[in-house]
């Protein structure tokens, strides 16, 4: 059909937005096809005619009406009963949009992107309020890490919100933030403070004062304290934000960029703190872990 995506986006109210650069005019009826991996399920929207001498076309497609459910969507042309994959020269990638888009509560992130075969597709993920990861580094004795507060709904702003940093000990390193310990330290200075411990919640809480301005993040704590706080200097802590303001325990996650699978992608340097190595790593869900003696 001799066309090509050399712009797509997915716009704050879940528009797929695309330029088209066309060969020939896009005739009346020409349907775009949205069609699921792995099940074959399949999404119709009928699109209007291009005109007759223009080489570009405009196409915008509201997502949330076509109850697409997670995964990855291949996208398709039909016209005349020829159906053709779309290609894309658009790389699908602006962290600037990313952030933008995540600002907002949201149920399901859209996302548009190039395959590895230069087409183009759709990537669909739940979205539940996350500390999304930016950075982290080891300085001074310290663990730091800094990043956005993405899908909370908070304004990217100046104001200043009361926040946490809460590490939850767990030996097989998978957590789960709505079952931990839900004593609240005086987040004004560092607390090092092991949670209550019952049948539920068998593993210990620390906590230590955070910085969040609008939706940017910061925390930093001592490896000492972490190491003194690790049973038999072995184990992972799975890192938590409290914010003020926001329902729940926010996972520290780094799930907005285009990087999948960082445990196996990304390895940190350690440090070591008494001989013993502390170093962070992600889950297979890519979420960040602190794993002590590892």
């Amino acid at each position: 059909m001799g066309v090509v995506v050399i712009d797509a986006e997915v716009t704050l109210a879940d528009v797929l937005s695309l330029r088209l650069s066309i060969a020939e005019p896009l005739a009346d009826g020409t349907r775009l096809v949205l069609r699921q991996r792995g099940t074959g399920e399949e999404r119709r929207v009928t699109l209007g005619a291009s005109g007759g001498r223009t080489r570009d076309a405009g196409v915008a497609v509201s997502l949330a009406p076509l109850g697409l459910g997670p995964g990855r969507w291949d996208t398709y042309l039909e016209q005349d009963g020829v159906r053709a994959r779309i290609e894309s020269a658009d790389p699908g990638f602006s962290l600037d949009r990313l952030d933008a888009y995540a600002l907002g509560r949201r149920t399901l992130a859209y996302r548009a992107y190039r395959t590895r075969n230069g087409f183009l597709a759709l990537k669909i993920d739940p979205a539940e309020p996350v500390a999304d990861v930016r950075a982290v580094w080891f300085r001074e004795g310290r663990f730091e890490v800094t990043g956005l507060l993405a899908y909370t709904g908070l304004d990217d702003d100046d104001q200043h919100r009361r926040a946490t940093l809460a590490l939850r000990h767990s030996d097989s390193g998978h957590g789960d933030p709505g079952r931990g310990d839900q004593d609240h330290s005086d987040p004004r200075h560092g607390d090092l403070r092991h949670g209550e411990q019952g049948l539920d919640d068998p593993a210990a809480t620390v906590r230590f004062a955070a910085t969040v301005q609008g939706v940017r993040f910061h925390a930093a704590l001592s490896l000492c304290d972490v190491l003194a706080a690790t049973p038999d200097s072995q184990g992972s802590w799975e890192p938590y934000l409290e914010v003020d303001g926001v329902d729940g325990a926010l996972p520290l996650g780094a799930r907005l960029d285009d990087v999948e699978g960082k445990r196996r992608r990304i390895h940190y340097p350690h440090a070591l703190v008494d001989g013993v190595p502390i170093r962070p790593s992600f889950t297979p869900g890519d979420e960040l872990l602190l794993e002590v003696g590892a």
